[in-house]
């Protein structure tokens, strides 16, 4: 083959529709895919599909010119032609329109279009992929409105970055995915997983380290988490359960079939099912079913160094270390300690001495609507719930409580009217 005469530098929206003319002169049809083969960071065209009903494919070694005014052969055109092979795929079908997760944007982008470039090789030249569009330039140009945008920067990912497809379904994915996701706030990771199919959710999460998929997964909405376990075998399905905290796994088996619910329980720790099961009985929207039993409470005789040094390995499981709960032998609420007043205590400080008597709790049936005004009145980080006999059963952490008042957090309305009953978030002082 020689040397091609072409555009070094197009995109697959500039190209396709052209006109394929064979050596004489004859109109043969329009590009209306490319076959490329995967085998390298940039994958190679190997041939050109000239018709939307003919699945066969014009050799890339038999393109003599390529230019605006469209594509020339450099022999006669034959039906000869050979069709795509188990290894090749379309470009147009199965890359155009794809979504890749874009970790740097912590969101998911789709492939609007695709920069191609001719580059010089031997014994021929090749015509490579060696970007994709994933901004609004690349979606307007396919379109043929591209001077609407032509003042925006164009927003291209190399090649190099795209790991290559193990099916042809399947979604783009970034080579860097797996050790960045890892670094993403799981509110972001939540907004990723939320938009994919269940088959790309699966492979992003067994990309993930297990603390860092379950925290993206509580801050997934119920449904996607519903749709994740139910799509888990049971194993996997009930360890995740339980490596949760206690109220988001409640939620997710509250809205699962009764028989699959007690099956995944069944495989759970029995001290962490029960856990799992008493906050299943609370109705919606009480105070109960809001709460978790994650929480760190001490006798009033403990010292301030054994706090802190119990807090080292109570902290990672615990839902929130901001208040401290002072219990007697009964597990009856006595009193809190905030995280600051234990810090700047000397050493040999009991718990008792330092702690706040004055407590404000709601008991497990006590409506939702009690638990927001406690919440937002007092200024709270944390809400501790009771028995009838005053027995510490467990907290709702304001997170929670922002959930039932903004299920939808980016309504800046929503958030707007919280932050303004709320006033202002200050460090408890009963």
């Amino acid at each position: 083959m020689e040397k091609v005469k072409a555009q070094r530098e197009f995109f697959l929206s500039q190209a396709l529709g052209k006109q394929i003319f064979d050596s004489e002169g004859k109109l043969v049809g329009r590009l209306r895919d490319m076959a490329v083969r995967w085998d390298n960071h940039y994958p190679r065209v190997t041939g050109i599909k000239f018709a939307k009903d003919v699945q066969k494919l014009i050799e890339i070694s038999q393109i003599a010119q390529w230019d605006e005014r469209g594509i020339r052969l450099n022999v006669a055109f034959t039906e000869e032609l050979r069709p795509l092979e188990e290894q090749e795929i379309y470009v147009g079908k199965w890359l155009l329109d794809k979504q890749i997760i874009d970790t740097r944007g912590s969101k998911l982008v789709r492939v609007n279009d695709i920069m191609l470039a001719w580059i010089d090789s031997s014994p021929s030249p090749d015509l490579i992929l060696v970007a994709v569009d994933v901004g609004v330039r690349g979606l307007m140009r396919r379109i043929g409105v591209e001077s609407l945008v032509r003042g925006r920067p164009q927003n291209l990912v190399d090649w190099k970055y795209i790991n290559p497809l193990e099916t042809r379904m399947e979604s783009l994915r970034l080579t860097v995915e797996r050790p960045s996701l890892n670094e993403l706030h799981p509110a972001d990771l939540a907004d990723i997983i939320e938009d994919l199919d269940s088959v790309s959710r699966s492979q992003l999460l067994a990309g993930l380290d297990q603390q860092t998929a379950i925290e993206a997964l509580t801050e997934a909405d119920i449904d996607t988490q519903v749709e994740i376990i139910t799509g888990m075998d049971t194993a996997q399905a009930s360890k995740l359960l339980a490596d949760m905290p206690p109220d988001e796994a409640a939620d997710i088996l509250g809205e699962l079939p009764e028989e699959k619910s007690n099956e995944l329980l069944s495989l759970m720790d029995q001290e962490e099912a029960e856990d799992v099961r008493e906050l299943m009985e609370y109705e919606e929207d009480t105070a109960g079913a809001l709460m978790t039993t994650e929480f760190i409470s001490f006798p009033a005789d403990t010292t301030a160094e054994n706090c802190i040094n119990r807090l080292r390995e109570l902290a990672p499981s615990a839902e929130t270390i901001y208040y401290l709960y002072i219990v007697d032998h009964d597990e009856a609420l006595k009193g809190v300690v905030t995280l600051r007043d234990l810090i700047v205590a000397a050493p040999q400080t009991q718990l008792g001495a330092i702690m706040l008597p004055r407590i404000y709790s709601v008991q497990g049936g006590d409506d939702v609507h009690r638990v927001q005004e406690m919440v937002m009145k007092y200024d709270l980080l944390a809400l501790p719930v009771i028995d009838d006999a005053g027995v510490l059963l467990g907290i709702i952490t304001v997170d929670d409580v922002m959930d039932t008042v903004l299920p939808d957090r980016s309504s800046l309305d929503s958030f707007a009217d919280f932050m303004t009953r709320s006033k202002s978030w200050r460090r408890w002082k009963p």
